[in-house]
């Protein structure tokens, strides 16, 4: 097998991310990565092993800087459900041409993958269930807070609010106006915050 040159490996996760997360993992060819990654096909499979490697190293990716993304937006919140209601804006606010005005690359994976890959959308459901998880720890912490009933029950409001956050970036994916978007997007917002206690 041909050795990998010298390469710049979180580029090319990042370009291979971008490009699996735009086509999909079938729709995807090895011409495709050999021009995103500006690589020869010998030098992407001893650095990555398989497309399918690839695939679960880009999805890893893709979770691992959307959960530094939310922990990062949730530390500067005033508290945790302000934090939580925030987040439905900060996907209406996107730049037109930033790479998350479309849907969760997991949800899309698994769409993509649930009878065919076993193993790539076992993988992405595993990744959605932590990411729910950390959904579930901010209610939690809302909850602890007094912001929440003590009944509150976090992981449900966790699934709800991660149901929310797919709807909304749909809507992102079917180019609907951003007008509507930003109402929907203060829908939900004001909706998360419609669950906390009146002091």
């Amino acid at each position: 097998m041909a050795r990998a040159a010298n390469y710049d490996r979180d580029g090319a996760l990042d370009a291979a991310m971008i490009l699996f997360w735009r086509k999909g993992y079938h729709a995807t060819s090895l011409k495709d990565l050999e021009a995103a990654l500006h690589m020869k096909p010998g030098s992407i499979y001893a650095a990555f092993e398989s497309k399918e490697n690839l695939y679960l190293l880009a999805i890893e990716r893709y979770f691992e800087a959307s959960l530094k993304g939310f922990r990062a937006e949730m530390s500067k919140a005033v508290t945790p459900l302000a934090g939580l209601a925030a987040q439905f804006q900060n996907y209406a606010n996107l730049a037109q041409e930033d790479s998350s005005r479309q849907a969760c690359m997991l949800m899309k994976t698994v769409v993509d993958t649930a009878s065919t890959d076993p193993k790539i959308a076992a993988a992405s459901l595993r990744y959605l269930d932590q990411m729910c998880g950390e959904f579930a720890e901010a209610f939690e912490a809302a909850r602890a807070a007094g912001q929440l009933p003590c009944d509150a029950d976090p992981m449900r409001l966790a699934r709800r609010f991660q149901a929310n956050i797919s709807a909304l970036r749909v809507e992102l994916l079917r180019k609907t106006p951003q007008d509507d978007i930003s109402k929907l997007a203060a829908d939900m917002a004001k909706e998360t915050m419609a669950l906390g206690i009146s002091h």
